[in-house]
């Protein structure tokens, strides 16, 4: 198993165990209230995420910094050449007006595109203003108007026509460019850099060299799950601070101890800050990047078996994904119950390896060993090459990655580290080191940040990483920001050692009519992270007991129909009846209860038709469930459930 060897090697770098030593501050009951790790990287004083590019062109011109899919091959792109695309980007920007300090909105999803504009907004001095492409009009109309973006690059035709109808009552509508156009036509890329061939070779240089690390990089806007996104201002620093910390803290595991070229598929939206960060993290330390444009696992499964990355960042909702997809495969082959057990078998044999790792066990008896040996022939090995064969590492973050299934993962070789953070920390504030794996965590505070709970048991984040406000919005910065402090909006503890817990979120506790305070975050996570559950939305708030509107994941009604011979065309309303599927959400839910007590626990649920997405508006672009919407769309069903 790859993955234990490279944690015994690297076991050995005590170096960086020292450097990344968390300083803990407890209060006068012995509580842990601070935690805060020592930066591994100098704060940059000069230079910016800008020189990137062409740092790596001239330090390494030939070496691979990109993976560029052609049909379906993946072709490189080296340093040098993906600067000289960088720059003809850029200089067709300056040619077509934009200033220092103007700003350029991308209105596309996850492709190559992406990275060259981003790197040439801000090789001309520029800002980004990343958009969802899933966003509407109104959202559109929104962020260019509040951003002052001047200049706007869609993928599809249908984000241009989605552009052109938001910011049609606008005084000075922006100029437009399009990836994605006819045969006959001129792409964004093509066009810019033919505007901008007659441009001095000294213009790009001279707006590279005018910047700052103060200098603002983007203005990134929340997918917030309530009111209208506010636009988050992250410069320079922020995002060296983030990149160049994350790079040395996982540089050892990613780069160095696995004895292979490190790469990676990012498919996580662009538009969201985590997908940001990632490919400058990943261009800081010279590590390959591909793209895909999709973060559906049907899509993706395919991409992961081509490209073949050595690690990934996603979204809990991944990971289940490929774990009810390994369950479903194996039912159908009469073999649904040897499954099972090696999902439990790989849950104890992940215990108790990282109990003999991190020095607290004796690790696995030889039947242990045995079972988890039999398994891997049977069900891991095929996990690791549907993930392509040769990925090692991952990191989870966005919500909690339930802690059975994070050891399952180990247990098929693949170590999933989880890390929280929010836009307004530039992604990741806390991270699980590489060194001390702890399931169930969101980690240490990223070197260079301090964690702090609040009276009320707040988040607190201060560092480099953290925003420094928001776009035009003086009074919800002034809301956030303590001094030096970031007030999350989120609940969590620490622990002896440093390592956050997030326990819910501050404004979505629900206050049952006995007086219990219930954290839905909790019980949602748990829940969706077992087939068939889709989405999930937790109730109570007033209520005599808590109780959960479930909806069923489409693919894995799809298999429940094929394996008990029913039409596919089955009705849904027929389905959420049948007590066959009432009987395996129950299990689902006697799952999640056991991780609460029973007053928090989830008493009764009502089955609803549909999904949660983001077409009928109760899915953020980022998944997250938009609580007010959901709760109005099935008031009805909500007032039957406790009219039972």
């Amino acid at each position: 198993m790859g993955v234990r060897k490279d944690l015994k090697r690297a076991k050995q770098r005590t170096d960086l165990m020292e450097r990344a030593k968390v300083e803990i501050t407890k209060d006068d009951h012995g509580v842990v209230r601070e935690a805060r790790t020592p930066p591994l990287a100098p704060p940059s004083l000069t230079g910016t995420t800008a020189d990137l590019p062409y740092t790596n062109a001239a330090e390494a011109p030939d070496a691979v910094a990109l993976r560029r899919k052609h049909g379906a091959t993946w072709h490189p792109v080296t340093a040098i050449a993906f600067a000289r695309e960088v720059t003809g980007v850029a200089k067709g920007l300056i040619a077509a007006g934009l200033e220092p300090g103007g700003r350029v909105a991308v209105m596309s999803r996850t492709r190559y595109e992406w990275t060259v504009l981003d790197f040439a907004i801000w090789a001309a001095g520029g800002q980004t203003v990343p958009v969802y492409a899933t966003s509407s009009a109104d959202q559109v109309e929104w962020i260019v108007r509040d951003s002052g973006a001047r200049y706007v690059i869609t993928e599809t035709e249908e984000n241009t026509e989605t552009v052109k109808t938001g910011t049609a009552g606008h005084q000075r509508p922006p100029r437009l460019w399009q990836l994605d156009v006819a045969a006959q036509e001129v792409d964004a890329l093509t066009a810019l850099t033919t505007l901008g061939q007659g441009l001095s070779d000294d213009e790009v240089p001279k707006r590279r060299a005018a910047l700052t690390p103060d200098t603002i990089a983007t203005v990134c806007y929340t997918s917030g799950t309530t009111g209208r996104p506010k636009g988050c201002v992250l410069t320079h620093g922020n995002l060296h601070a983030e990149a160049a910390n994350t790079v040395e803290l996982l540089h050892p595991i990613f780069k160095e101890v696995t004895g292979q070229e490190a790469s990676t598929l990012l498919f996580l939206p662009l538009a969201h800050i985590l997908g940001r960060t990632l490919q400058i993290a990943c261009l800081m330390a010279r590590i390959e990047i591909g793209h895909c444009p999709s973060i559906k696992p049907d899509e993706l499964r395919p991409a992961f078996r081509e490209f073949r990355p050595t690690f990934l960042v996603g979204v809990p909702y991944l990971f289940e994904k490929i774990h009810d997809t390994g369950r479903a495969t194996a039912e159908k082959l009469g073999r649904g119950a040897s499954f099972d057990r090696a999902d439990r078998i790989g849950v104890r044999f992940g215990e108790a390896y990282l109990n003999k790792f991190l020095g607290t066990g004796k690790g696995p008896g030889p039947g242990l060993y045995a079972a988890w040996a039999l398994y891997d022939l049977l069900v891991y090995r095929r996990i690791r090459k549907e993930l392509g064969g040769r990925m090692r590492y991952a990191i989870s973050g966005g919500s909690p990655l339930d802690r059975n299934l994070n050891l399952f993962f180990y247990a098929a070789g693949i170590l999933v580290y989880e890390g929280y953070g929010l836009t307004e920390t530039t992604a990741a504030a806390t991270i699980v080191p590489p060194l001390k794996p702890r399931p169930g965590t969101v980690g240490q505070p990223v070197p260079g940040t301090a964690v702090r709970i609040a009276e009320d048991g707040e988040v607190l984040i201060k560092g480099g990483i953290v925003f420094g406000s928001y776009w035009n919005n003086p009074a919800a910065t002034d809301a956030v920001l303590q001094g030096d402090w970031f007030a999350t909006g989120d609940l969590g503890s620490l622990d002896e050692d440093g390592y956050l817990t997030i326990t819910g979120r501050k404004k979505d506790i629900l206050v049952t009519s006995g007086g219990k305070n219930v954290s839905p975050a909790v019980l949602e996570d748990r829940l969706r992270s077992r087939s068939p559950i889709g989405q999930c939305l937790v109730v109570g708030d007033n209520r005599p007991f808590v109780g959960a509107l479930i909806t069923l994941d489409p693919e894995a009604v799809v298999h429940w129909l094929a394996v008990r011979k029913m039409a596919a065309d089955t009705p849904m309303a027929e389905v959420i009846r049948d007590p066959r599927m009432r009987a395996a959400v129950q299990k689902a839910v006697d799952y999640t209860n056991e991780a609460v007590s029973r007053a928090e626990s989830i008493r009764a649920f009502v089955l609803v038709e549909g999904e949660f997405n983001e077409d009928n508006g109760m899915l953020t672009p980022s998944l997250k469930v938009r609580r007010h919407a959901v709760t109005a769309a099935y008031a009805d069903e909500i007032e039957a459930l406790y009219g039972k």
